[in-house]
């Protein structure tokens, strides 16, 4: 056999393995820094030896934590933004603007960076000649404002602070105090604007990374962290319900100690759901922690703030999904309402609800209802769980849809699958499809020659739900990496993935429910396979970044030529259906 002269070596190149420190937030961390943190509360407190050996304190801070100077005025966090980060004051003080009607130019709003005309007909001919060529020139965090050690680097300031802020509500935090942790490990937009209130303040940011591992060692920063969150993110929660916003500051408080915070599911769902869909086993109702049961007594509602729901109701010998609910929905008042308005009558709960993977929910109790709720409620006004409305089909033992009602079997698709999660996810009617792939050929025309999904996926009669990143609203794949590579851009909130700083561990294409992450070898700009000391290839990630650049939006979309592709918001069914009804 006449041999080619093709070594291993001439194909491969040997290259570094990333590691998970290796790109600490701040590089410029010294020693006398971390001594001056570990003296200050609360790391001197804690127990530096029920930390494991792999992962100490000392080091957990040198990797995930930066100090950060501010002068007064300096935005630190903008309400409505993604954020990883959380923050502890150490010197100075910082205002929590909780109620403002602020211009959104003062906080340093931008319109989205776009590829022009001439950008976008360039990449046509600029594609990369190699799949997934690897450039470690972009920079680590989705902020700019973290691009840099220096607070002069893209900070936003209000000029003349004290006026502008003279008509807004405010929260002082000062020295020792804590803030962003909940966004940040909830992964939950922010729920208020911090701005510098002093000449100088200092504060210590952490990744939700080097958090996350603290708390998990730490029982006191995790009990904190509950009572920070009862003190600023519930009570600034409740302030803004129809239900509670009529109350004054006295009867806030009151609210939020009778209030109960309650959390049902795993935080990472993801691996659990993916066991039960291996063991053909995702749809059954017992794998779902019971919240509230149909037909018991209503002894207060429930206020989803983060995760999803599973709304049913007894239909012969089981049960029949109704509706999925998420953060904002209310549960149960419905009920307490009617029993207002006729008090012979039971107070019972017309429905069950169970927690789809993960649900934070705060409970209310009826005593408390009764004395704060506002009870002026117009009947349009009521938060009633909105149910599809069926109709009996003479010709048929079963139940068809009412006209603006999803059917039963795709309710059961939605929840069996949890699609519900995604607010960008790709449906296709393939009906229509004639799997041109000119929807593949678009995504990779915009991404140097890669797609960035499969045009395939779980289906109901017609209708596929693609394996394209959903761009969801719990967005599970961020959990567990390491290096915060996965993550929300600052503004329209898509999840995209920094190549620079992704180690290729495969956590996120692991956590990921619905297949749409993918780990892929890399190669240098010549076209060599990347490999470690041990000739293992290197992986990154690559998923569906909703083309963010592209002042069209997302180029699957807009390729398809039969109207067969709809990248949908399945938080509310109903924009499914009406898609559906196009025709």
């Amino acid at each position: 056999m006449a041999t080619t002269g093709t070594t291993l070596e001439s194909l491969t190149r040997k290259a570094t393995r990333p590691k998970r420190w290796d790109d600490p937030l701040d590089p410029a961390m010294t020693d006398a820094t971390l001594d001056r943190l570990l003296a200050t509360e609360p790391f001197a407190s804690m127990n530096q030896s029920a930390f494991p050996a792999g992962t100490p304190l000392r080091e957990i801070l040198r990797a995930d934590s930066a100090v950060r100077h501010y002068t007064i005025g300096e935005i630190i966090l903008r309400k409505d933004d993604y954020g990883t980060s959380a923050f502890l004051v150490l010197e100075g003080e910082v205002d929590v603007i909780l109620r403002s009607d602020l211009d959104p130019q003062l906080l340093g709003r931008a319109p989205k960076v776009k590829k022009g005309l001439m950008a976008r007909i360039g990449q046509l001919w600029n594609n990369n000649p190699e799949p997934e060529g690897w450039s470690k020139k972009s920079p680590r965090a989705s902020d700019k404002n973290k691009g840099s050690i220096s607070k002069k680097i893209n900070s936003v300031y209000l000029q003349d602070y004290p006026q502008i802020v003279s008509e807004a509500q405010t929260v002082a935090l000062k020295k020792g105090q804590m803030f962003g942790e909940i966004s940040a490990l909830s992964r939950m937009p922010r729920t208020a604007t911090v701005v510098a209130a002093t000449a100088q303040a200092s504060l210590l940011e952490f990744s939700w990374e080097g958090l996350r591992d603290i708390m998990r060692y730490d029982a006191a920063l995790k009990k904190q962290i509950d009572t920070i969150y009862r003190e600023n993110s519930l009570k600034n929660f409740l302030s803004n319900h129809r239900l509670f916003s009529h109350l004054a500051e006295k009867d806030f408080v009151q609210l939020c100690e009778e209030a109960q915070l309650e959390t049902f599911g795993d935080y990472n769902w993801s691996g659990a759901y993916r066991k039960l869909a291996a063991d053909g086993d995702s749809t059954t109702f017992a794998s779902e922690p019971l919240i509230v049961k149909e037909g018991e007594y209503s002894n207060g509602i429930y206020m989803i703030r983060a995760g999803f729901c599973r709304v049913s109701q007894k239909y012969g010998s089981g049960e029949r999904t109704l509706n999925y609910i998420g953060a904002g929905s209310v549960f149960g008042y419905e009920e307490i309402a009617k029993y207002w308005k006729n008090p012979n009558q039971e107070m019972q709960s017309l429905y069950t609800l169970r927690s789809l993977g993960y649900a934070h929910l705060i409970f209310i109790p009826t005593a408390a209802l009764e004395k704060f709720a506002n009870r002026g409620l117009s009947e349009a006004e009521f938060p009633t769980i909105t149910v599809p409305q069926f109709k009996s089909d003479s010709e048929n033992t079963g139940l068809v849809e009412a006209d603006e009602a999803p059917s039963a079997s795709l309710m059961e698709f939605m929840a069996e699958h949890r699609f519900f999660n995604g607010t960008k996810s790709m449906v296709i009617d393939m009906d229509r499809c004639t799997r041109c792939d000119d929807c593949v050929r678009a995504c990779a025309s915009t991404h140097d020659g890669n797609p960035r999904f499969l045009r395939h996926g779980p289906m109901i009669d017609n209708l596929m739900i693609a394996n394209a990143c959903m761009h969801c609203v719990d967005p599970v794949c961020m959990i567990g990496c390491p290096t915060g590579a996965i993550h929300r851009t600052s503004f329209g909130g898509e999840v995209v993935i920094n190549p620079a700083s992704c180690i290729g561990c495969g956590t996120c294409a692991a956590n990921c429910p619905y297949d749409s992450i993918r780990m892929v070898e890399v190669r240098s700009s010549q076209g060599e396979f990347l490999v470690d000391e041990e000739f293992q290839p290197i992986l990154k990630a690559t998923k569906c970044d909703l083309c963010v650049e592209q002042l069209s939006g997302p180029a699957c979309l807009n390729a398809c030529p039969h109207d067969a592709l709809s990248r949908t918001d399945l938080t509310r069914v109903t924009s499914l259906t009406q898609w559906l009804k196009r025709k």
